[in-house]
């Protein structure tokens, strides 16, 4: 059966101001890359170059105040040039979150959602529903 138009998961995405991200691609290294908003399920940012869809990538995610980055895998789902700036806007779906080869930490999960009660609020919160490949 087919379901069409139907949501597989939602997520509320929000903004951490001053939160940045730093990532490794093949032989360039970005540091501190402004996030523009983060969910549980993933993270867009701003970056000088971009990655390739459906390349892994290991995040550091640091957010102000935080001793200690998230760490965080995921996939590179898409990727939009920003004109005006001459940047790009990445979006990146995280792993599932669990304790095997490949998964990110659960204690991660527990934190986005902490910060997600902290930075979230009904009237500035973006839900965005999206669909994941199985």
């Amino acid at each position: 059966m087919e379901y069409k138009d139907t949501e597989k998961r939602e997520c509320i995405r929000f903004e951490i101001p001053g939160a940045t991200v730093s990532y490794e691609f093949k032989e360039h290294i970005e540091e501190f890359s402004p996030v523009i908003d983060i969910s549980r399920g993933g993270v867009k940012f701003q970056t000088k170059k971009p990655t390739d869809i459906n390349a892994e990538v290991e995040l550091k995610i640091s957010i102000p105040g935080e001793k200690v980055p998230l760490i965080l895998h995921g996939k590179v789902r898409w990727i939009s040039f920003i004109e005006e700036k001459e940047q790009y806007y990445i979006g990146i779906q995280f792993n599932p979150y669990g304790e095997k080869k490949g998964e990110n930490y659960p204690g991660n999960l527990v934190k986005i959602i902490a910060l997600e009660q902290k930075y979230a609020t009904t009237a500035k919160a973006k839900t965005e529903k999206y669909e994941i490949d199985g």
